[in-house]
């Protein structure tokens, strides 16, 4: 809740209450570089490496990315000798030292392997493709 007071608190009627409901993720735990955004947000990035003190996110956890958000499916501590190859490239960088480049960013020493799933905002409804019903002239 945040209070201000509008005027004399003497008189009735000068205080405004807001509430405020300030969702969880907006710790902003799962942010991503610029060049993995879209092959995250199209299903091609599953997980990433995070070089943290303590986990910034929860198995089941949500977080904002584009127009959906990123689902937390797993997440566990590993060593950087976990760190492959092959586990760089599933994270979407072109090898272990790119992918350390970018994780290790702050005093974290921890290693945690983020496994998640994006879920997009729901589309609209598109157009039919079916053809549609002609109207007469001047039917209504």
């Amino acid at each position: 809740m945040v209070h201000w007071n509008m005027g004399d608190r003497d008189k009735p009627g000068h205080d405004v209450y807001i509430f405020v409901d300030i969702p969880v993720w907006t710790n902003r735990a799962m942010m991503f570089t610029k060049k993995l955004r879209e092959p995250v947000m199209r299903g091609e990035i599953t997980c990433s490496v995070r070089i943290w003190q303590r986990p910034h996110v929860k198995e089941g956890g949500t977080y904002p990315l584009g127009p959906g958000h990123i689902r937390v499916t797993a997440i566990r501590e590993i060593s950087l000798k976990d760190i492959t190859p092959e586990l760089a490239r599933r994270g979407g960088f072109a090898g272990v030292v790119d992918l350390l480049k970018t994780a290790k960013h702050g005093p974290g020493e921890r290693v945690y392997l983020v496994e998640f799933e994006y879920e997009g905002a729901p589309s609209a409804p598109r157009p039919s493709s079916a053809p549609r019903a002609r109207r007469r002239s001047g039917a209504r």
